[in-house]
């Protein structure tokens, strides 16, 4: 009697093992580890992590990272490689440059980038609405906002006369910020100038170059070696205008643009739903919802400049 007893009980813990082992399976199903490649510089890298860590997605635990970055331009491709070849589940990229070099290293690679201008124009994508590909994402705001930037920045130094943008061949998307700035350059009675760099002498040197000239300022976008702008115009005194907020909290004057923290989180979105199972073409590329204007009050003081009580109004923030 106690010898069946014993059988039985043997029996149902045995069953009930069993039945179990479907959903341990599934549950180290769910857990395992996906990889996605990064090609983005360490401050946006930590934005887009947040982001991920906030869908549920933990290092070590259900995520692996793969991250590379460059310096300059010309060692994107070399670090693009190395990503295609690892064959992440997607790869998350900023910027045009770090974008072309992917697109060619790994077409088959599911592709979500951030703060691209232009991406149908540049050919990443067919449309916003329907990206048609591998590739979708958050670009960078409308050209319109290249009116704003300049309107800003005539406030704050209403002497201005003649505007220096700072031009990167190599960045075709550049082309539309300067048909914006001819456009609406004659109703800020500016003058508009394209200055070619190709490397950070030649920045230097062209920021030197205008220095020399009074009443000029400087429109910068988004190229490489632009951080080094922001010291060199304020040692020229040279008034300035940026499109992203880290320019400003490196010392440059102003900032409009969109706030790039912002659109990191938001690709982070867009990477949990492919590693879900959604197709990047299904995706539609978003443009930026969120807008911030930066003011360094300490470097207008330096350059000479007085913020009027207008501007200090509507600045989302003033860097003392």
């Amino acid at each position: 009697m106690l010898v069946g007893q014993t059988n039985r009980r043997a029996l149902i813990a045995a069953l009930g093992s069993a039945a179990a082992w479907p959903i341990v399976a599934r549950a180290q199903q769910a857990e395992r580890v996906r990889r996605v490649g990064i090609l983005a510089g360490p401050p946006t890298r930590d934005a887009f992590k947040q982001g991920l860590a906030k869908l549920g997605w933990t290092e070590g635990r259900n995520l692996r990272f793969e991250e590379r970055w460059a310096d300059n331009n010309a060692d994107l491709p070399g670090h693009a490689m190395q990503l295609a070849r690892l064959a992440p589940d997607v790869i998350f990229v900023v910027g045009s440059p770090a974008l072309r070099a992917m697109w060619r290293a790994g077409p088959d690679v599911p592709i979500v980038f951030a703060s691209v201008a232009d991406p149908v124009e540049q050919g990443f994508v067919s449309s916003l609405a329907h990206p048609g590909g591998n590739i979708t994402g958050f670009a960078v705001a409308e050209f319109g906002i290249t009116t704003k930037q300049l309107d800003l920045l005539k406030k704050l130094a209403p002497k201005l006369e003649r505007i220096a943008f700072l031009d990167d061949p190599a960045q075709p998307a550049l082309a539309g910020v300067w048909s914006e700035m001819e456009t609406a350059a004659p109703s800020l009675a500016l003058r508009v100038l394209k200055v070619p760099v190709h490397n950070a002498e030649e920045i230097e040197r062209a920021i030197a170059t205008l220095a020399r000239e009074p009443a000029s300022g400087l429109f910068v976008s988004v190229i490489e070696n632009s951080l080094m702008i922001p010291p060199l115009a304020l040692r020229h005194r040279l008034p300035a205008v940026y499109p992203f907020r880290f320019y400003v909290e490196s010392g440059g004057l102003v900032s409009y643009g969109p706030d790039a923290t912002d659109l990191y989180r938001r690709a982070a979105l867009y990477v949990d739903r492919i590693l879900r199972g959604e197709k990047p073409r299904d995706l539609p590329v978003q443009l930026p919802t969120k807008f911030e204007f930066i003011i360094n009050l300490q470097t207008a003081r330096t350059i000479g400049l007085h913020v009027p009580p207008t501007l200090l109004a509507i600045a989302d923030e003033v860097i003392e």
